[in-house]
């Protein structure tokens, strides 16, 4: 009984300084636990990503081996132990993936079994077309549906407004990878835009000329994440907007003579910037996590399709600086859409009742 009382006593001493910093600073507390969390996720999902991989029958070394049998050479036992002994692959799962966090933590995050090359040389320009192609479709998506959600909520009952509703509602159940290959096909019979590709030239070579082929290359790509992203966030957009023009404040606002446009933008829109942040976090995670089947259709050279071609090549450096960092971001990109919804509507303090 003893030990226990002490253990707590320990336990209250240790936690009792952070929630005298809670109490005082409730958001900061709140981002700080958010941060906690997340590293300790980052921690788990490294760890259960090394045992999937460790699980898939093979790895990089059967495949050389392999490549080299196909060319004629042999390899003998000894030789395979020994490459599989340089790469640590002869290590429990556990042991290899403290081994990559322990070199990760200091900034080295590897090269790639395959090709040799720094994980970060391979990962950076990958990454920056991934981030670039994300954001604009999160804007495009983001800015339509609420533009058009706002204006057929005006139009409720009339025949437009059952069009664009059924419209919305069929590009919602329509499976995402079905509108991916039906843009390709448009694609490939129109001869309007490339099926696959990536400009050929760099941006400092012809800025000008590099943006107008950047921009046919990727329309499609946007288009597809417009297609598959416009149903859900038109018909949820809609929905809080007419609950919202249901509401008894907004004929009270009406009958004082209130401008129409400031009861719709200032008062309506206003209340519903709640559920379209957390909206859009969650819209940001759908774009990452769909980047692998997107960017292997259309061959896009992104950080989906690197990982896919790592994963196919066993390649742990690469798969796991890829999962990790994009995780890495989600999880980030969650966290300050919470704090943005502290940010815009008062009635919310993280850490006060």
């Amino acid at each position: 009984m003893e030990i226990r009382v002490a253990a707590r006593r320990i336990v209250a001493s240790a936690v009792s300084p952070f929630f005298k910093f809670q109490r005082r600073f409730p958001l900061p507390a709140f981002i700080l636990r958010r941060m906690v969390v997340m590293v300790v996720m980052l921690f788990f999902l490294g760890l259960g990503v090394f045992a999937l991989i460790s699980a898939v029958p093979g790895d990089i070394v059967s495949q050389v081996i392999q490549a080299q049998l196909l060319e004629g050479s042999n390899v003998t036992a000894e030789q395979e132990a020994a490459m599989r002994s340089r790469l640590g692959l002869d290590q429990p799962f556990f042991v290899q993936y403290f081994r990559w966090l322990g070199r990760a933590l200091q900034g080295d995050l590897g090269v790639g079994l395959v090709s040799r090359a720094p994980v970060t040389f391979l990962m950076w320009q990958r990454l920056l077309n991934t981030l670039l192609l994300n954001t604009i479709s999160l804007v495009v998506v983001t800015t339509l549906s609420l533009t058009l959600a706002i204006y057929f909520s005006t139009k409720a009952g009339t025949r437009t407004d059952v069009a664009v509703t059924f419209i919305a509602l069929t590009l919602h159940a329509v499976p995402g990878l079905l509108i991916l290959i039906l843009v390709q096909l448009f694609a490939a019979v129109t001869g309007l835009f490339p099926v696959t590709g990536f400009p050929n030239f760099s941006f400092a070579s012809n800025p000008g000329a590099f943006v107008g082929s950047y921009i046919h290359h990727t329309f499609l790509l946007v288009a597809a994440s417009f297609l598959g992203g416009i149903g859900g966030s038109l018909r949820s957009t809609r929905a809080l907007m007419l609950d919202q023009l249901g509401q008894p404040y907004i004929t009270s606002l009406r009958t004082r003579g209130v401008a129409e446009w400031r009861v719709f933008f200032l008062h309506a829109f206003r209340n519903i910037l709640n559920p379209i942040i957390t909206g859009t976090a969650f819209l940001l995670a759908g774009l990452f996590g769909g980047s692998i089947v997107l960017e292997t259709i259309f061959a896009f050279p992104g950080r989906g399709l690197l990982t896919f071609q790592a994963v196919q090549a066993q390649d742990v450096n690469l798969v796991m600086a890829n999962l990790m960092f994009i995780s890495a971001l989600l999880m980030i990109g969650m966290a300050l859409a919470d704090v943005l919804l502290a940010v815009f509507d008062p009635r919310i303090r993280y850490g006060k009742s």
